[in-house]
């Protein structure tokens, strides 16, 4: 007996669906991980990571896990015990940091913000007057909220500035030599719209001379990753570190092509475009926002349920009906705010007439 899958709108805050080059890539012939043609394949998708970062930076590469695990590199490599690392706190991801970061020894000064609002740099430059390291997230997924870190690499002073750049990537504004990011993370299954399974990852020269020498994740040692991608070139001088997830890498070099032919500035507002559809549209049917006026994310737009509605009632028949997912809130919010993501190839107005049109159907019941 065989299942057949049934193609998912995916709505919600990611993954979201693939550009069709990305999924295609991973249909193709697998190669070695020390394959000549592999290895140009990695390189322009380091290239490609870069212009999507906004950075020069030498070492900027998709690490071979999820975002998550680009959060921990970001912490495991440049946090030494008793580090102070104050944190920007707007949301889930922000408490994630914090997590994180304690147990890699840190001691954490938590600043933190009302969910639904953004990150006030000037809050955060009064937490601690020597921070090893300052942390925020640009784009929060948990409540569609945009931070300004421009404001924050203005503050940061002899700290490193790391960001969570998961959700904006590909999507919104994000220029990490600029804005004075040091070390950053991402996600490719959001904007990016490649499957889950990579960490775009950036480190400037000056957070690397100041990393940790023997992190306590050998598996995530940008040092010893370092011999294999990042820092050297040609078959011959790269050290094996691990069996890279070609077919993946393969796929995230597609999928930023794709991107950067239609060019960062039309994918961009492309993006903003969408959202503001989708949010003029959810207003225009008495829903109220979440996120505040002036901050809110384009490609992931958070919006109140209506009381008396049952939240995931609601979910559950644009799934069944319409094969469409939102998702729900997050923490105290689980039944009272709905994330509709418009991701990569998703930022599209038939999109947004989709999740309008059968929004409106089902709470019109």
């Amino acid at each position: 007996m065989t299942n057949t899958l049934i193609a998912r709108h995916l709505f919600g805050p990611g993954p979201s669906n693939p550009y069709p080059e990305a999924t295609e890539a991973l249909a193709r012939p697998l190669l070695g991980h020390l394959d000549p043609q592999f290895l140009e394949i990695m390189d322009r998708a380091c290239d490609g990571l870069r212009q999507v970062w906004g950075t020069s930076n030498r070492r900027t590469l998709p690490i071979s896990a999820t975002g998550s695990a680009g959060m921990e590199a970001a912490f495991v490599n440049f946090v030494n015990p008793g580090d102070v690392v104050v944190i920007a706190v707007n949301g889930l991801f922000g408490e994630r940091m914090c997590d994180v970061a304690a147990r890699c020894g840190a001691e954490v000064v938590r600043v933190d913000f009302p969910f639904g609002q953004p990150v006030d740099a000037q809050k955060v430059a009064e937490a601690h007057p020597n921070p090893t390291i300052i942390a925020a997230v640009h784009a929060e997924t948990s409540t569609g909220v945009r931070s300004d870190i421009a404001a924050l690499g203005a503050i940061k002073g002899d700290a490193l500035l790391l960001v969570d750049a998961v959700t904006s990537i590909g999507g919104i504004e994000l220029k990490a030599d600029e804005w004075g990011i040091d070390i950053g993370y991402a996600g490719t299954q959001k904007c990016l719209g490649v499957a889950p399974g990579l960490a775009p990852f950036t480190v400037s020269d000056r957070a690397w001379e100041r990393r940790v020498e023997n992190p306590r994740s050998w598996y995530l040692d940008l040092g010893m990753l370092g011999g294999y991608v990042g820092e050297t070139s040609g078959s011959a001088s790269r050290t094996y570190h691990h069996t890279a997830p070609v077919a993946m890498i393969a796929s995230l070099d597609a999928g930023l092509q794709r991107i950067l032919d239609e060019g960062l500035d039309a994918v961009r507002d492309r993006h903003y475009a969408a959202g503001q559809a989708l949010q003029d549209g959810l207003e225009a049917m008495g829903l109220e926002l979440f996120a505040a006026e002036g901050h809110r994310l384009p490609e992931l737009t958070t919006v109140k349920v209506p009381e008396g509605v049952d939240s995931a009632a609601v979910r559950k028949e644009l799934l069944e009906k319409y094969n469409l997912e939102i998702g729900a809130g997050v923490k105290e919010f689980a039944s009272t705010v709905w994330r509709i993501g418009l991701m990569g190839p998703n930022a599209a107005p038939d999109s947004v007439a989709l999740v309008l049109g059968a929004l409106k159907d089902v709470l019109g019941k």
